[in-house]
């Protein structure tokens, strides 16, 4: 049959991502987490524990503990005992799954719960959940997006925005070189100028998309700015600019209170696109805006018409992460998350190593080589650390790194092992 000649076509493309050095090869499998008292408990670390370690990981066929740094867990809340009970009781009281999509029968009181408590979390009118928060974005922008739309991207924005945007097929796509607020703005008068001319093909609708924390680096868009330079041009087209920003990596790990990128820049976006499933450890993506926008989206988005939701249990426990989040323990687990990690970008440098700094947990050490960003992630991982190599094209030529992502469940001990083991990688290397 055909499928024949395909297995030859895909044999044929994975040698070739093979020779470039791009495949991400054999899925790691873990089998068994090793959890302290203090985690089971629902605390952080005392003093004295924070000299021991914290949750250690095993693999498939593997009886060595791991540390896990490349978890976007950054709360610790997927092993928090007050999270994992609340979805326990969820399965108890709703089952293992919803069984439908939401306008047939898979709407359940949980749902509706936390899509009012994510909104209030967020100062907005309205929110609703979806499957995933890469089904969000592919969900929202092509129902915003029309033949008369001009789309305006960062060029480093995350893959979901990239492919929907594709999805979408709008008038223009433009994108500016990274957190380039100078290209931006020369884009937006660009067009601005040209509306104002005899030009029959109009833009009529502006929207402007980027993320918040950009997860392979770790920085985050000047979101203030971006809403500056907006509401300078909105009133140049007939349906205005709308901001939109995926601060998936940022909600619950960015900001004094959790709120994300929005918070630390002292701004709002028109609609916001965030995940459940990163520091609030669960699973499933949202967005929140206006009440119109989203009984609009409701209405018109398929990944949200056509896609189950996530189960009731799991809503049940990232209410349960919010609660913990706006509690002065969430604020405990915030502090320490910003203490471990500018504990952990000093000492990079201190070491000699390039990064880019800044208060959200993910640490990039850039190494702008596809063979020494290999040898590390092999070196860590032979010296029971698990973190992520990233190359070409998962981020640019020249910016290859491991990226490094802290957790409120590990200890000072745990981030200095990890720092002393790239020590040794070090002296080994020039030695």
């Amino acid at each position: 049959m055909s499928l024949e000649q395909l297995d030859l076509y895909c044999t044929s493309k994975l040698n070739e991502l093979k020779q470039k050095g791009t495949t991400k090869g054999l899925e790691k499998v873990i089998v068994k987490v090793a959890v302290p008292d203090w985690v089971k408990q629902g605390k952080l670390p005392s003093a004295a524990e924070d000299k021991n370690f914290g949750p250690r990981y095993f693999l498939e066929g593997d009886d060595s503990p791991y540390l896990l740094m490349n978890s976007n867990s950054y709360l610790g809340l997927s092993l928090h005992p007050k999270v994992m009970t609340a979805e326990e009781q969820g399965v108890q009281d709703y089952g293992t799954g919803p069984g439908a999509v939401r306008f047939i029968s898979g709407t359940y009181k949980p749902h509706i719960t936390l899509e009012n408590r994510l909104a209030k979390f967020h100062q907005r009118e309205s929110g609703m959940i979806y499957s995933a928060a890469y089904a969000t974005v592919m969900g929202v922008l092509p129902a915003l997006i029309n033949e008369n739309t001009l789309v305006v991207s960062d060029q480093l924005n995350h893959n979901c925005i990239i492919n929907a945007i594709r999805l979408s097929h709008p008038a223009k796509k433009e994108i500016y070189q990274h957190c380039d607020m100078q290209a931006l703005e020369h884009i937006l008068s660009t067009y601005a100028n040209a509306n104002n001319t005899h030009n029959k093909a109009k833009i009529e609708r502006v929207l402007v998309i980027t993320d918040g924390i950009f997860s392979m680096r770790g920085d985050h868009a000047p979101l203030d700015e971006i809403v500056d330079i907006c509401h300078k041009y909105e009133n140049n087209f007939a349906e205005g600019i709308i901001t939109i920003a995926d601060d998936s990596h940022g909600v619950g790990a960015f900001g004094e209170t959790g709120r994300g990128t929005e918070e630390y820049t002292q701004s709002k976006v028109d609609i916001l696109i965030a995940t459940l499933g990163k520091a609030l450890g669960v699973n499933g993506g949202y967005v929140v805006a206006s009440a119109p926008v989203i009984e609009y989206l409701r209405e018109t988005s398929p990944f949200y018409i056509y896609s189950n939701p996530i189960t009731p249990a799991e809503a049940q426990a990232a209410i349960s992460s919010l609660e913990i989040l706006e509690s002065a323990e969430g604020l405990k687990r915030l502090k320490k998350l910003r203490t471990l990690t500018a504990h952990f970008e000093n000492r990079l440098t201190e070491l000699g190593f390039e990064t880019i700094v800044g208060e959200h947990p993910v640490t990039p050490l850039m190494l702008r080589d596809t063979k020494t960003t290999a040898q590390l992630t092999k070196y860590l991982f032979k010296n029971k650390i698990l973190a992520t190599g990233l190359n070409y094209p998962i981020v640019p030529k020249g910016d290859e790194e491991i990226r490094f992502q802290i957790n409120a469940n590990q200890t000072l001990s745990d981030i200095d092992y990890v720092l002393e083991i790239l020590r040794k990688f070090l002296s080994h290397r020039y030695t």
